[in-house]
């Protein structure tokens, strides 16, 4: 299939650039995957659509507030990083801007001094590899003085840096939250218990690889990113055990759909893991453990809609785009949901 497969049209106005409040009274598209039909509900309604014996996998992965706003120390210049990989030691490859001004052997501090850093190399690609130096710990550091690496779609200014992690998020080191997860409320997640679904977590972290665009025509060459996953023990047997007792597995979020099913099914059951996947989902993928999902709508022409058509159906995912444009659905990080079963 062609990149230009899963191109549509999308009004700016359409992009979310406020999470809702409450969390749960987004809009939620259901889409039945075999039939085409679609409903116009509610997230707070998925309750609706979710059996005693189901289950709901969730990834808890935090996001980092990975983008610094500094200074060099030698020119008082303006310089901004986003974090990307730790590489130990207090060593992090990052992406600097202006590159130009971030040169080895540059010192640049951040926060009136709570945290500062050396430039010491630039690599292949044209990132640099920073060491940090501040007192106490630098996850805490980074809690104080750093900023969300919102998508470049979002242009507002985020208030709460909460708004834009889970409620459940544990695990700290994405670069981008997994948001079809943002609509969940402790509430709504206690509600979904009480009716006999059982909630298990696993944790992928979400790589700004997440963002890149598919420039291939053919989408069969585009390279997929690689992300760090791990499914535990307790998460594996809760997906087995629904399995066996003819419940379903629903994902919440394409990154709970790429740990499921990089895991897949071994002597026809999952088992812990965990590693790094680069698996790319698209029409005619064969999924393992899905049952249901639970997602955002993406960007045209991204991996991420390439994975919902793999799940819906391609006809069925696009003409369903169509509509919610038309129904003025809003899209991306803090858009509505889409529930697809």
């Amino acid at each position: 299939m062609k990149r230009q497969d899963f191109f549509y049209d999308l009004p700016e106005d359409r992009i979310a650039q406020e999470p809702l409040e409450p969390r749960d009274h987004a809009r939620l598209l259901v889409l039945d995957r075999k039939s085409g039909k679609r409903e116009d509900r509610h997230f707070y309604d998925i309750l609706d659509y979710l059996r005693e014996g189901d289950c709901l996998i969730l990834n808890d992965s935090r996001v980092l507030p990975a983008r610094l706003y500094g200074q060099r120390k030698e020119s008082g210049g303006a310089v901004e990083l986003l974090l990307l990989n730790p590489k130990g030691n207090d060593v992090w490859e990052v992406l600097a801007g202006p590159g130009k001004k971030a040169k080895p052997g540059n010192r640049l501090t951040f926060g009136d001094g709570l945290l500062e850093a050396e430039v010491l190399e630039i690599t292949p690609d044209g990132n640099r590899l920073v060491k940090f130096f501040y007192e106490g710990n630098f996850y805490n550091v980074l809690e104080t003085i750093g900023e969300m690496p919102l998508p470049h779609y979002i242009t507002h200014q985020l208030q709460d840096k909460e708004r834009y992690q889970t409620v459940y998020s544990r695990e700290v080191g994405s670069a981008a939250a997994p948001t079809a997860g943002l609509h969940f409320t402790p509430e709504l997640m206690q509600k979904i218990r009480d009716k006999g679904v059982n909630i298990g977590f696993v944790t992928l972290h979400v790589g700004l690889g997440t963002f890149r665009p598919v420039k291939a025509d053919e989408i069969t060459d585009h390279k997929m990113h690689a992300e760090h996953y791990e499914l535990s023990p307790e998460t594996a047997d809760l997906i087995n055990r629904t399995k066996k007792q003819g419940g379903r597995v629903f994902a919440v979020g394409t990154t709970s759909c790429r740990t499921l099913e990089s895991v897949g099914l071994t002597d026809g059951e999952v088992k812990a893991a965990d590693g790094w996947t680069e698996i790319f989902i698209y029409p005619g993928y064969q999924f393992q453990i899905l049952d249901g999902l639970i997602t955002n709508f993406h960007l045209p022409e991204s991996t991420l809609i390439m994975l919902v058509s793999a799940f819906a159906g391609y006809e069925n995912t696009m003409a369903t785009y169509r509509y919610a444009v038309e129904q003025e659905y809003r899209f991306f990080s803090f858009g509505d949901a889409m529930l697809i079963h």
